[in-house]
């Protein structure tokens, strides 16, 4: 007679937050190009081609998801969307989920600057310009290959409770 085994106690992956954290640092600015420019000006090509980010032209805005240690910037350069190396001047700061109420519209944007869970520092005039870019979006962002995107973030992001 055989005993039965124990059951195998599987390794838990970190959480994707911890995950995030660590690899961010340890990806090149190359490969985050890759990854995210084309999503961002897909997204954005109507607007891109109408002028309406033409504010950004030669600035730079930093979005840092402050739960997830993640700082990107962004600029304008000949009419495309870019990710660069250097600080941006003004800071959009807040947390994953309220990036994501802000990018898929589950929350008034208004509502997540008013209650002080995004935050705008720095040239407060281009933070309020770009933040009113992203809420002049009808649907959101959650459209195409950058929503497909988000809604797998998002779903990564709540097996992190």
């Amino acid at each position: 007679m055989s005993l039965p085994h124990p059951p195998l106690s599987l390794v838990r992956p970190p959480a994707p937050s911890r995950l995030i954290r660590a690899l961010d640092p340890r990806v090149p600015l190359g490969v985050k190009r890759r990854l995210v420019e084309p999503l961002l000006n897909r997204t954005f090509a109507e607007p891109l081609a109408e002028g309406e980010f033409d504010a950004l032209e030669g600035r730079r805005i930093s979005l840092t998801i402050e739960d997830l240690g993640v700082t990107l910037t962004l600029s304008l350069t000949d009419q495309r969307l870019m990710l660069c190396r250097e600080p941006g001047e003004a800071i959009i700061r807040g947390g994953w989920r309220e990036f994501l109420c802000l990018a898929t519209r589950r929350e008034d944007p208004d509502s997540l600057f008013f209650q002080r869970r995004l935050l705008i520092e720095g040239d407060t005039e281009l933070g309020l310009t770009v933040k009113n870019l992203l809420d002049g979006r009808e649907e959101g962002l959650a459209q195409g290959r950058l929503g497909e995107w988000l809604l797998r973030l998002e779903r990564f992001a709540a097996r992190d409770h």
